[in-house]
C-alpha cells in the first residue's frame, strides 16, 4: 500500500472507530457508497479533507478569518430549499451536521473541489470548470463586500422574487409540496389519530425502554426552544415515535428517531414530523484546537443547533437539540418544503454558470450572517469587513488561488478514491472488512 493509502485508511479508522466497531454493516454499506465513483468518496471524507487542510499553508487566514462560522461540508449537493421562520421560501445552504469554526477558506475550498469532481464526472474540460469557479468565486466575494457597504446581510437571501433559472425551478417545485402529501407519505390515521408508517424502508418499531428515553429527550428538547418560537403547549403534544435508518452517507452508525407531534390545532392535516437525530463530532473540529471554542458546547447535537442557528439568518423553529444516554441530538422538522438541486439537469456551461453565481452568493451571506450582530457569542466581530480585509486588492489572486486548489485536490481525491477501494476490498480497514 502506498504512503497515501495508508493515510486514507489511518484518517478514517481515527474518525469513525467507534461508530464501525458499534455497526460495522451501516460502515460497509457507506462505504460501498463512497465506492461507486470519485464524488461519493468525497462526499464521505470529510475527515480526510480536513486532515489535509491542517497541512496546507493559508495566506487568506489570520486571527479572525480563521474563526468564522462555517458549514463544514460544503460541497454541491448541500444546497437546496427550506421553509424559513417567517414562512418564505428560501434556497440557501443546508446540512449542519459538520458546521463549526474555521477558516472561510475551507468552505470555498471544499466546494470548489466538489465542482471541479462533478465537471470532470460531465466530462468538462479545466478551463470550462476554471470558469465555473471563478464565477462562484467572484460572486463570493462581490457578496462580502455588498455587505460591508449595506449592512443588514440578514435580509438577504435566494427567493422566489429573487432567482431565475434552475433555482428558481427547485424553489417553484417546492412550492408545490404541501404537508398532508408529508403525512400521507409517512403515517396513516388509525382510530382517528394519526401515527406512523411502520412498512416504510429504514423505519423500525422500539422496545418500550427506548420509545420511553426517546420521550424523555424529547421533553428536554423543548427547553432549547428560543423562546421567541415557542408555540402553544397542545403543539408539542407527542403521537407516535419510531426508529429510522438509512439515511445520508454521511450519517452511518448514528442513531435516529421520527416524532409525530400534534400541530397547531387537533386537526389532523397539520401534524409535525420531527427528526431526532444523533450528532458526530464535526470534521473541522479535529484541526481546530481551540478550548474556547469545544467548551462552548455542552455537546454534538448543541454544537449542531447552535451552528445552525447562526448561519441561517431565520432557522427552522422547532431547531433544537437534547441528549439520550450523555450522547447529544440535534432535533429539527422533517419539513415538505426542502427540495435539492438536481445537478444531472445541468450539464451545458450556459446552464451551470448562473448556478454558480447564485451559490457563490449563498455561501457569502452565511458566512456574514453569524457574527456580532447574531445571537450566537462565539464570532465577535463583523465577518465581512474581516473576509474582505483579508482579501484586499488581491481578489484575483484569491480567485486563483481556490482554483488551482480545487484542480489539484480533485485529481488528488480521482487517485484516493482508488486508493480507498483497493484498501477496502483488501480488508484493510480492519473495523468493517470488506464483507459481513
Amino acid at each position: 500500500m502506498t504512503d497515501r493509502g495508508d493515510r486514507i485508511v489511518s484518517v478514517l479508522e481515527d474518525a469513525f472507530t467507534d461508530l464501525m466497531t458499534a455497526d460495522p454493516a451501516a460502515f460497509r454499506h457507506k462505504f460501498r457508497k463512497m465506492a461507486a465513483e470519485p464524488f461519493a468518496f468525497y462526499r464521505g471524507s470529510a475527515c480526510l479533507f480536513y486532515a489535509d487542510m491542517a497541512e496546507l499553508p493559508d495566506e487568506w487566514t489570520d486571527e479572525r478569518t480563521s474563526r468564522i462560522w462555517i458549514q463544514g461540508d460544503l460541497h454541491a449537493q448541500n444546497f437546496g430549499t427550506y421553509m424559513d421562520s417567517a414562512g418564505t421560501l428560501v434556497f440557501d445552504v443546508n446540512d449542519f451536521d459538520e458546521a463549526y469554526l474555521g477558516s472561510f477558506t475551507w468552505d470555498l475550498r471544499r466546494f470548489a473541489a466538489s465542482m471541479a469532481l462533478l465537471g470532470w464526472r460531465k466530462a468538462l474540460p479545466d478551463s470550462v470548470i476554471t470558469d465555473l469557479i471563478r464565477t462562484y468565486v467572484a460572486a463570493y466575494v462581490a457578496q462580502v463586500r455588498s455587505f460591508v457597504e449595506h449592512p443588514n446581510d440578514e435580509l438577504f437571501s435566494l427567493r422566489l422574487d429573487s432567482t431565475d433559472g434552475a433555482l428558481h425551478r427547485v424553489l417553484q417545485r417546492a412550492r408545490l409540496s404541501t404537508r398532508i402529501g408529508l403525512l400521507e407519505e409517512k403515517t396513516v390515521v388509525v382510530d382517528y389519530d394519526r401515527v406512523f408508517r411502520r412498512d416504510r424502508d429504514g423505519i423500525h418499531e422500539l422496545s418500550a425502554p427506548v420509545r420511553a428515553a426517546v420521550e424523555e429527550a424529547f421533553a428536554t428538547y423543548l427547553d432549547t426552544i428560543p423562546t421567541g418560537k415557542r408555540a402553544s403547549s397542545r403543539t408539542y403534544t407527542v403521537k407516535d415515535v419510531v426508529g429510522r435508518s438509512g439515511f445520508g452517507i454521511g450519517s452511518a452508525g448514528l442513531h435516529a428517531y421520527n416524532i409525530l407531534v400534534e400541530g397547531r390545532t387537533q386537526a389532523l392535516e397539520n401534524d409535525v414530523v420531527l427528526s431526532m437525530k444523533q450528532a458526530n463530532v464535526a470534521a473541522p473540529s479535529r484541526i481546530v484546537p481551540d478550548s474556547a471554542i469545544r467548551e462552548y458546547f455542552t455537546d454534538h447535537g448543541h454544537r449542531t443547533a447552535v451552528s445552525q442557528r447562526a448561519l441561517q439568518a431565520h432557522a427552522d423553529p422547532w431547531l433544537g437539540h437534547t441528549q439520550i444516554d450523555g450522547t447529544g441530538y440535534v432535533v429539527a422538522e422533517l419539513s415538505p418544503y426542502e427540495a435539492d438541486l438536481d445537478w444531472s439537469d445541468l450539464t451545458e456551461p450556459a446552464d451551470l454558470l448562473p448556478v454558480l453565481g447564485y451559490l457563490g452568493r449563498a455561501t457569502a451571506k452565511m458566512h456574514c450572517v453569524a457574527d456580532e450582530d447574531s445571537a450566537q457569542t462565539l464570532v465577535a466581530f463583523q465577518c465581512e469587513e474581516a473576509i474582505a480585509g483579508v482579501i484586499g486588492d488581491r481578489e484575483a489572486a484569491f480567485t486563483e488561488s481556490i482554483v488551482a486548489f480545487a484542480l489539484d485536490y480533485a485529481r488528488q481525491t480521482r487517485e484516493d478514491h482508488r486508493l480507498f477501494v483497493d484498501a477496502f476490498r483488501e480488508g484493510r480497514i480492519k473495523e468493517v472488512g470488506s464483507t459481513a
